[in-house]
């Protein structure tokens, strides 16, 4: 083969070694990028289907749809002069591993709380359930004697609201990071979001990683185990179970409730 036809082969060789790497390059981040799992949303505001009282096979009365937001309206409870439980589950699935985002505002003196890894059976969710704290921190202790309550844990100053008490905390268990605490006021709407695997959960407030914890740890038992729920022992045992709100006799609104399995 004459020389200037030996150096044109080699150089179409190239050229489609390099264009094949081209197209290997352009496919790769698509063929090896980890998919992020898919957002399903819980309560969209139009729909309440999946919700239902805990131990419940409806809603308990109050809780309704208004202007595209999960409320419980406290006066159309009382008009029905109902006396059982509040609290509300999405009942149509349990969660194992997941990121839990909603949005929520309270007014004065309120306290709720989101719930996870419930099971039913028991009095109710706190019985059974970790809970991310919300609360009124600026003002419920002014409007609620908390003395005779706190003073059962040794609490220095149980008339106020203790730590492990505040918006955000792993209630009784793990309290926030109040340096990075970014709590809107009473009226305005706040978001949270729930990290939970087995290696690792985490609290965030408004975009502000509040705590982190390992569930089931040596650490986690020590506390389980010295505080409020020592004499609950199938409190945070379970490994899957539904997402639940809480109500505590006063109006609450929460939107945008999605979650995704991690």
């Amino acid at each position: 083969m004459p020389k200037f036809l030996r150096l044109a082969a080699i150089f179409l060789a190239l050229a489609a070694c390099k264009d094949t790497s081209k197209q290997k390059d352009q496919t790769t981040p698509s063929e090896t990028a980890e998919e992020q799992p898919e957002w399903v949303y819980l309560f969209n505001g139009t729909s309440l289907d999946g919700w239902r009282g805990y131990n419940m096979d409806s809603l308990p009365p109050g809780w309704t749809i208004k202007d595209s937001v999960l409320t419980f309206d406290t006066e159309l409870g009382l008009e029905q002069d109902y006396t059982g439980g509040k609290d509300i589950i999405y009942g149509a699935e349990e969660f194992d591993n997941f990121e839990l985002y909603m949005e929520w505002k309270i007014p004065e003196g309120a306290n709720s709380g989101i719930f996870y890894h419930v099971k039913e059976g028991y009095d109710g969710p706190p019985e059974v359930a970790p809970e991310y704290q919300i609360i009124d921190d600026e003002n419920y202790a002014d409007i609620h004697d908390l003395t005779g309550y706190n003073s059962q844990f040794g609490a220095e100053h149980p008339e106020l609201l203790q730590d492990w008490q505040k918006t955000g905390a792993d209630y009784a268990m793990h309290t926030a990071d109040e340096s990075q605490k970014q709590l809107n006021p009473v009226g305005e709407w706040n978001s949270s979001k729930i990290v939970f695997t087995p290696e690792k959960v985490e609290h965030w407030l408004n975009g502000k990683k509040l705590l982190e914890f390992e569930p089931w740890s040596e650490d986690w038992k020590a506390k389980k185990n010295s505080g409020k729920w020592d004499n609950a022992p199938d409190y945070g045992k379970y490994k899957t179970g539904y997402i639940a709100l809480q109500d505590h006799a006063s109006p609450i609104w929460f939107r945008n409730i999605k979650i995704r399995k991690l």
